[in-house]
């Protein structure tokens, strides 16, 4: 590979930054191709920073007796932000996310369900293609933070399995 070839693929790469940049794009996506075996592939993306809603903190019912030791650990971990959480199940793209295979079906999986590493947990919708996102490991679901239909970003958290 010559010097003048490396120089050409890093404009051409700064040239689709800047298309990026000009149209408003999250991706661009190129293959080009020199030769036999000889190829280069380029994808350029930027992600907008995830933005989700403050969360929302209930009350605790007033308690009879006095609060234990273990009260004001639980209330941390509550409040605490989910993607944090090591049982948080991150998108693994941008798209729109169903929890269930068709409109009207059962939901793949429920609060308080038990799953193994593999089953599937919800879809999300990109570019028109059904993507089910499966387990990363076995264990009981214990929050699920989407909602049927709703966008989701890359790196978004989706679930909490424990």
């Amino acid at each position: 590979m010559s010097k003048d070839h490396i120089t050409a693929d890093v404009a051409f790469i700064q040239a689709l930054a800047e298309l990026l940049n000009t149209n408003e794009l999250t991706e661009i996506s190129v293959k080009r191709e020199y030769g036999e075996n000889d190829t280069l592939n380029v994808k350029v993306a930027k992600h907008a920073p995830v933005l989700q809603a403050a969360p929302v903190s209930y009350a605790p019912a007033p308690a009879a007796a006095a609060p234990s030791a273990a009260a004001p650990a639980s209330a941390a971990a509550a409040s605490s932000d989910p993607s944090e959480h090591p049982g948080a199940v991150a998108s693994p793209m941008v798209g729109t996310c169903y929890l269930a295979a068709e409109p009207g079906a059962a939901a793949f999986v429920s609060v308080g369900q038990q799953v193994s590493a593999g089953d599937t947990l919800l879809i999300i919708e990109a570019m028109k293609t059904m993507n089910h996102i499966p387990a990363p490991t076995s264990g009981t679901v214990k929050r699920i933070l989407v909602s049927d239909g709703t966008p989701v970003e890359y790196g978004a958290p989706l679930m909490i399995i424990e």
